[in-house]
């Protein structure tokens, strides 16, 4: 196996991936982008990169003899007048800013195809160690009624319209009526909003309703940005009185699969994957 250069970004996905390296042998170094990568990541041999300094990232990956990478974990948009770039950084910077400009996803593909043009092949968090996607069908003991398999498609219907407009991934759909779709807040956020909400609205404890769906987006680079549920996204879906989530089958990645199951299944929701459209 190539040796893996891992660039990680905030959250749990960068140290599931790092662990399973760690597990099945695979050569691995860990570009940890400051101020933003989970400490733990320090355990594994790897660098600490600013977020503008391109060249330090690049010549540090091939010094390590890297020939695959892999982007994973949440990055928030940055300040780019607050950002200190290397001297690369800040060739590429009126490139990244105009990317930037035509949306997230704009800017993502501009800088994998710089690493590309650099000669590393792109790995996604899947390929690197499989089994992180959502199967078909129900995930755990709770599957939904018709009633809810209804919030569940409405829901997918209006997470994949915001999609194409490129705003968000994730929207909630509780009898038919969307309470909340996602932007830049992310996923955790729109769910607080959504237990904020009048209390008939939603459902509660002991008679949960309304549904969570995340899609990807249609024009989303699907090699680094998935979209992901865990543990933190079950709590939060619980809190709201929710009563189920839904995504596409092997396009949304369950972080700590057993335990997120295992949460879920405890609080009485149901965690479906469903056919991909055009799948």
């Amino acid at each position: 196996m190539p040796k893996l250069g891992l660039i990680a970004g905030g959250g749990r996905l960068p140290l599931e991936i790092a662990e399973h390296c760690r597990r099945v042998g695979r050569p691995l170094f860990v570009v940890r982008l400051k101020g933003i990568a989970e400490p733990a990541l320090s355990g594994f041999e790897g660098a600490d990169v600013g977020l503008a300094e391109l060249g330090k990232c690049i010549r540090t990956l091939k010094r390590s003899a890297c020939r695959a990478i892999c982007l994973a974990g949440q990055v928030s948009r940055p300040d780019f007048t607050q950002l200190t770039p290397d001297l690369r950084g800040l060739a590429a910077l009126p490139a990244v800013i105009a990317a930037a400009r035509k949306g997230d996803d704009a800017l993502l593909r501009f800088l994998l195809g710089e690493f590309e043009k650099e000669g590393f092949a792109i790995e996604g968090a899947e390929a690197v160690m499989g089994g992180l996607s959502l199967p078909r069908g129900p995930l755990g003991r709770h599957a939904p009624t018709p009633e809810q398999l209804a919030d569940a498609e409405k829901a997918m219907q209006v997470a994949r319209a915001i999609g194409g407009l490129d705003i968000g991934q994730g929207a909630v759909v509780c009898d038919g009526l969307v309470l909340a779709v996602e932007a830049q807040e992310g996923t955790d956020a729109m769910l607080a909003r959504v237990a904020t909400l009048a209390a008939h609205l939603h459902g509660h404890e002991g008679d949960r309703r309304g549904v969570l769906a995340k899609v990807p987006k249609p024009i989303q680079e699907t090699r680094v940005d998935l979209p992901t549920m865990g543990l933190a996204t079950v709590r939060a879906a619980a809190t709201a009185g929710l009563v189920g989530i839904v995504g596409e089958a092997g396009r949304l990645l369950v972080l700590d699969r057993p335990e997120a199951v295992a949460l879920a299944d405890e609080l009485g929701l149901f965690v479906l994957g469903v056919e991909p459209q055009g799948g």
